[in-house]
């Protein structure tokens, strides 16, 4: 009798364990589906507003997410296109030009945005005109790094190829734009083969796209950076000094270094010497990784360079599927993001503005709160001088590393942007979306 109560006994508190067991596995399910705005430590620290927003719709960034915009299985290249669902891309992309111009559709979109860049040169409010260049700088870091392959077969990161393609078609289409006044072009990096032809074909025939094998430079248009160091001298190519406007096409990812967004695109955008690693001829990369705040920025040297920030229509980061870090494969575990809207998927985004500190300041909070990035990559983790060239750019004026930026003719620059950190990882609000009169505002489109 005693032995069958031991028995019993035993069944009774294996039933209790498992019991206990299924419901701690309830609540710690429930807990990992619902975000919490406490969860991601608010690394940077709060302030203020720092800076003036620009733009047709000053200091606002787009921000448009479909996760039906990409399918891909976590296998192989990133970059297939058959990854990608073009047509919701342009509709994604559309979205975001007109809800960028404050209009409803993208043609109006793009004719507010060329109509606000002119009238911040103290042009009036004139629209794009006919035979005007505009080159696209995008971000082709990870293909042909150091050798002249052409193939894009890596799976580290560069400009999606079929969000660029989108680009192309919305400006020959929707902004008037003809395919010979467009070059696409990082002249520190070889373009693959499939890029240029999926992207020259039909109504794109005619796009012209440079890199570090045709890229040219113009001898009488050198960078004069704003802080005395000792490295190459830097020229500007001629596709770039040639065009009227320029688009900043930067990617969503960490860096080595930290992060890496718009600014630090035209490392791309220069010719010294070093021809596999223009950024290091010029001995770029010691401010880079100091990992103090108010200290010089060359990142905010090329923000206000009177050929490449001065000219700049459109800042736009590809942000279908991020990468922890511009050296790493992207892999299916490594690229999907925690962070809620995503709650495990692809990034599947898109933002554009024309506000590059904004956008800057947006991407840099979506990179900081992301365990996706923070977790394979320990630069950025806990790190909040990353966004040194953030405040020296919003503060420009009065830069706090006392450092007196020009705009690489002379003059002195006196307002780039508005830089400021969202509310929490969860409401993603800044102050504009909080009734504030200035700082920066994220709409939200599909």
């Amino acid at each position: 009798m005693a032995k069958k109560k031991g028995v019993i006994w035993i069944y009774l508190v294996l039933a209790f364990m498992l019991i206990t067991g299924l419901a701690a596995l309830a609540v710690n399910v429930n807990a990992v589906s619902k975000p919490d705005k406490n969860s991601s430590k608010q690394v940077y620290p709060k302030h203020k507003p720092y800076g003036k927003g620009i733009g047709a719709k000053p200091g606002r960034v787009v921000w448009s997410h479909n996760s039906k915009s990409v399918n891909w299985n976590g296998k192989g290249y990133w970059w297939k296109t058959g990854h990608f669902n073009e047509k919701v891309i342009s509709k994604m992309f559309q979205n975001s030009i007109a809800s960028l111009g404050g209009t409803s559709k993208a043609k109006t979109g793009w004719q507010k945005l060329f109509q606000a860049q002119n009238k911040r040169l103290g042009k009036g409010k004139r629209k794009y005109r006919k035979g005007e260049k505009i080159a696209i700088k995008a971000n082709i870091n990870g293909s042909g790094v150091f050798d002249d392959d052409n193939s894009g077969e890596t799976k580290m990161s560069y400009t999606n190829p079929v969000l660029l393609k989108v680009l192309l078609t919305s400006l020959v289409k929707d902004a008037g734009v003809a395919p010979s006044d467009i070059t696409v072009y990082d002249v520190s990096r070889i373009f693959p083969i499939y890029m240029i032809r999926m992207c020259t074909q039909g109504e794109l025939r005619g796009v012209h796209f440079v890199g570090r094998n045709n890229g040219v430079a113009d001898k009488k248009k050198p960078i004069n950076w704003s802080y005395s160091f000792r490295g190459a001298v830097n020229y500007l190519p001629t596709c770039v000094t040639g065009a009227k406007y320029i688009i900043n096409f930067a990617n969503l990812k960490g860096h080595s270094y930290g992060i890496t967004l718009c600014g630090k695109n035209h490392f791309g955008s220069f010719i010294n010497g070093n021809e596999m690693r223009p950024p290091e001829g010029a001995n770029l990369h010691q401010f880079l990784t100091m990992d103090k705040m108010k200290v010089y920025s060359p990142l905010v040297d090329l923000m206000a360079n009177y050929e490449l920030g001065n000219k700049t229509v459109l800042y736009m980061l590809d942000a279908l599927i991020c990468a922890p870090s511009e050296g790493d494969d992207i892999t299916g575990s490594n690229s999907k993001w925690k962070q809620s809207p995503f709650n495990g998927d692809y990034t599947s985004s898109i933002f554009v503005s024309q506000d590059p500190v904004a956008i800057d300041s947006v991407g840099a909070d979506f990179l900081m709160n992301e365990p996706a990035v923070t977790n394979n990559n320990s630069s950025p983790k806990n790190n909040a001088t990353v966004e040194n060239y953030l405040h020296e750019a919003a503060l420009v004026k009065k830069a706090p590393s006392g450092n007196i930026y020009r705009n690489g003719n002379g003059k002195k620059v006196t307002n780039l942007g508005v830089h400021e950190h969202w509310n929490n990882p969860v409401s993603k609000k800044y102050s504009r979306n909080l009734g504030k009169k200035e700082g920066i505002e994220l709409v939200k489109v599909s």
